[in-house]
């Protein structure tokens, strides 16, 4: 187990890592311990923000933290979903830099480096894990009626996009607080896709690079994704295009 050295709790984090979780108990752990691997050389913590689990997420993460202060964790009573639980989280964060990463490990966490990389040096607002660009695969989508949902989402929210990306429907990117506080006023903060949300709230000036990478099996637990969640997708794209392109 590591200990962090006074002169290292001084400093502080510069890039936190949210991980929106409901039911992803035995996903903490070896998380945790495969961001430590993907992040050497790299000032970070992990908010877990977990909407009240009945499988007892919050208590491993709750012993997690004990162990080592990266790891921290938010519970929300009555309150659910992934935008506003990825909100709550950069709320409570003070580093410069944000990620948002699934707490089912379906994302490679080893792109993180190349990620911030794009966003710190090379001043893109934003760096989004793409499994539909070249080297990026989808192949850990469970079944057909999630590639289904997926696809048909990406699809319709291409159509109001200001930038062109092609994987929307990716919850797994970078980007600076800064830049995400400034937009929170005009989120929505509901249903699952928080990157839309986010990228339909900015100008078409924005610079946005896709780094490709291998979406995995879940390591644990069942998906989310479902019909409700589709509602509520298009719901928030109906939202977003009235508040565009006002009649």
């Amino acid at each position: 187990m590591k200990y962090l050295s006074a002169s290292e709790k001084a400093i502080g984090a510069e890039v936190s890592i949210i991980v929106p979780c409901y039911n992803e108990k035995n996903n903490v752990l070896p998380l945790f311990r495969a961001l430590e691997t993907a992040l050497v050389g790299w000032r970070w913590e992990a908010i877990y923000v977990d909407d009240n689990s009945p499988d007892g997420t919050i208590e491993e993460i709750r012993k997690l933290a004990r162990q080592d202060i990266r790891a921290r964790g938010i519970l929300r009573v009555n309150k659910r979903g992934l935008s506003s639980a990825v909100i709550d989280g950069v709320l409570s964060s003070s580093a410069d830099y944000i990620a948002v990463i699934d707490g089912d490990m379906q994302h490679d966490e080893t792109r993180l480096p190349d990620m911030l990389e794009a966003v710190i040096h090379r001043n893109f607002d934003f760096a989004v894990g793409s499994r539909h660009v070249s080297g990026g695969s989808n192949q850990g989508l469970a079944n057909y009626w999630r590639r289904f949902l997926s696809d048909r989402g990406i699809a319709l929210s291409q159509k109001i996009l200001p930038v062109p990306l092609k994987d929307p429907m990716s919850g797994f990117f970078v980007l600076k607080r800064k830049l995400f506080l400034n937009l929170m006023p005009t989120l929505t903060g509901t249903g699952f896709k928080i990157l839309l949300d986010l990228i339909l709230s900015c100008p078409s000036t924005i610079r946005v690079i896709e780094i490709p990478f291998q979406f995995r099996k879940r390591f644990s637990g069942q998906s989310k994704l479902g019909l409700k969640i589709m509602m509520q997708f298009i719901v928030m794209l109906l939202q977003k295009k009235l508040k565009r392109y006002p009649r």
